[in-house]
């Protein structure tokens, strides 16, 4: 096999002919790098990606995370995978030289990271989730905390978690009881069990710093009265020292269908009366903060989601042009050599579907990261502002949208393999049960639905919303310039109206006060949502593989026409498909909501 975690044809498409990834080094900040540093970086990722996290993949999923006396113990091989990762610099590939990071844009880190995302999706969330920790701390802490525990992490000596989840309350963390006393000293006496922690005990680091969301005595109800502590698993010192254990206690493991290399934690803070936190920022405002961390992780289990499709998608591919099985409808003599699976339409089906959902998907998660560094480093405080508006937008769709699409790409690389691909000897059976968590992380695509319609389409009088639309009503213009591209941005120009005025109508009710009835479909807006803006990046690529077309390259002929090809699969199969859904929600259907619980 030739690449196993993803095209690198494909990636210098999307860098340097799509998103343009090469203007970035004209900014301040990306002065120094170049496209040569970029490759040179991508490289050094593909080349640990391979070596040191891939071999261990199916290991860590057969041998699980063991509770051995009160603590985690993992297999051998994922300490020194995650130190090359460290020592490579990808832990701080976006920060800047002062701290010792890379200074890369995020688009090129979180293209650096996808390649580990699809070798090895359990060993890649210990770094992942440290970053995440480590940038809330940056953002919010004190000038003593991010002495104490954020420079340790940078370090790579720290590692880091989110406990959010409690066993009582799910999702709703509304409803969260973990309880913060107040100590004589300034620090707090942290109460209560989190579940499904990921990352919440390991032997990878010398301490690990948990993000806690808990409530002080005088809270308010609701998310109101949430604030955010810093709770390290060992006391550190006013010198950086490593001290005691905290009281944080490893209550026990969670064995899931996939990420099985992930230690999925049950954690009881204070059982003796005794486990120290920090207060990160003001009280009451910990959920706010929170969302910060939640909505990078949400953004990276989107492209965790998009990688394990693509490693399905290119193992189906490269086992459907090797395997040799039965002849095409028109061949008659049995005495025939059997042909190639990829010479069956059906099985070309599958792959180009699959070749749709994850290719189309990739791009909207390179997009959501460039839209990430214009937020940050675009010269206009306005253009800045506007960058953030269509990234909040986006970010549900970036989340929820490849976890369900990218998965089904992957029941498709197992029914390529036939019988073998539900065997445990061939790995798309374990791409499957590794992606099949992304639905419920960070967030159900239910509960993303409800924020999408809900919160995101209306904020700030629908700015991003009205952003997006100009810019897909822009590619369809340019895509007029195309002749051989009619055909495909007619659909989109369709769906887009006709989503328009569903989406008027739909927050005309909510304004209304017509809550339930207005977001009890939600998750089928989400998807039609989902198939507008993978269907506008779709057509984006098109324009520029006509572009390449142009350009003459014999070398590049193939690539840029499967590029339209499966730019005419989704804008001709799939988004027509979506007239169902929408009217449903036109005509706002209340089967689902009607239902009744005892009729059940």
């Amino acid at each position: 096999m030739s690449e196993t975690l993803l095209s690198s044809r494909n990636l210098a498409f999307e860098l340097y002919e799509v998103l343009d990834a090469e203007a970035l080094t004209q900014r301040e900040r990306f002065a120094e790098h170049s496209r040569e540093t970029f490759d040179a970086a991508l490289g050094t990722a593909r080349s640990i990606a391979e070596k040191f996290f891939a071999p261990h993949n199916r290991k860590g999923d057969e041998n699980e995370p063991e509770y051995v006396d009160g603590a985690a113990k993992l297999i051998p091989e994922v300490k020194p995978a995650v130190d090359a990762f460290l020592e490579a610099g990808f832990l701080n590939a976006t920060r800047s030289f002062e701290q010792g990071g890379m200074q890369l844009p995020t688009l090129l880190s979180q293209a650096c990271f996808a390649h580990f995302q699809a070798a090895n999706a359990a060993s890649t969330s210990y770094p992942f989730l440290t970053m995440g920790a480590a940038n809330l701390i940056e953002s919010f802490g004190s000038e003593e905390q991010k002495r104490r525990f954020l420079e340790p992490m940078i370090e790579g000596r720290f590692f880091g978690t989110m406990a959010l989840t409690e066993p009582h309350a799910g999702s709703s963390l509304s409803d969260i009881r973990t309880r913060a006393e107040p100590a004589d000293d300034g620090s707090y006496r942290i109460k209560g069990n989190k579940i499904f922690i990921s990352g919440g005990d390991h032997p990878l680091s010398e301490n690990i710093v948990h993000m806690v969301l808990a409530k002080l005595p005088d809270a308010p109800p609701g998310v109101k009265g949430i604030s955010l502590f810093i709770v390290p698993k060992f006391h550190v010192g006013d010198d950086g020292s490593m001290g005691p254990r905290n009281d944080v206690v490893l209550a026990g493991l969670f064995h899931k269908m996939g990420w099985r290399g992930t230690t999925s934690t049950a954690l009881n803070f204070g059982d003796n009366g005794a486990c120290v936190g920090y207060l990160v920022g003001k009280p009451h405002a910990g959920l706010s903060y929170m969302f910060q961390m939640m909505n990078e992780a949400r953004i990276g289990v989107g492209m965790g989601a998009v990688m394990l499709g693509y490693a399905g998608y290119l193992y189906s591919l490269d086992y459907a042009r090797e395997r040799p099985q039965g002849r095409l409808p028109d061949g008659k003599d049995p005495t025939s050599g059997q042909v190639s699976i990829i010479q069956h339409a059906d099985v070309r089906r599958m792959l180009l579907t699959q070749k749709a959902y994850v290719e189309g998907a990739f791009d909207l998660g390179l997009y959501a990261a460039r839209l990430v560094d214009d937020s940050q480093t675009l010269d206009d405080p306005q253009a800045r502002q506007q960058a953030q508006e269509l990234l909040d937008l986006l970010t549900p769709i970036v989340k929820s949208w490849p976890s369900e699409f990218c998965l089904k790409a992957n029941e498709l690389a197992v029914q390529i393999l036939g019988g073998h691909g539900y065997t445990r000897d061939y790995p798309v059976e374990q791409y499957y049960r590794d992606n099949r968590l992304n639905p419920i992380h960070e967030g159900t695509h239910g509960i993303q639905s409800l924020d999408l319609l809900g919160r995101k389409v209306a904020q700030n009088n629908g700015a991003g919303l009205k952003q997006l639309t100009r810019l897909i009503g822009d590619c369809c213009r340019r895509a007029a310039e195309h002749e051989s591209l009619a055909a495909l941005r007619q659909p989109l120009e369709q769906l887009l109206q006709r989503l328009s005025t569903v989406t008027l109508a739909l927050l005309g009710d909510l304004m209304q006060g017509k809550v339930n009835q207005a977001l009890a479909n939600s998750a089928l807006y989400l998807n039609v949502f989902g198939h507008a803006v993978i269907g506008w990046r779709w057509l984006e690529q098109a324009i520029r593989a006509e572009q390449g077309l142009a350009r003459g390259k014999p070398a590049d002929v193939d690539f840029y026409r499967g590029k339209l090809q499966a730019a005419r699969y989704f804008l001709t199969w799939e988004v027509p498909g979506c007239a169902h859904a929408l009217a449903i929600l036109e005509a706002r259907d209340d089967t689902c909501l009607g239902m009744q619980e005892a009729w059940f």
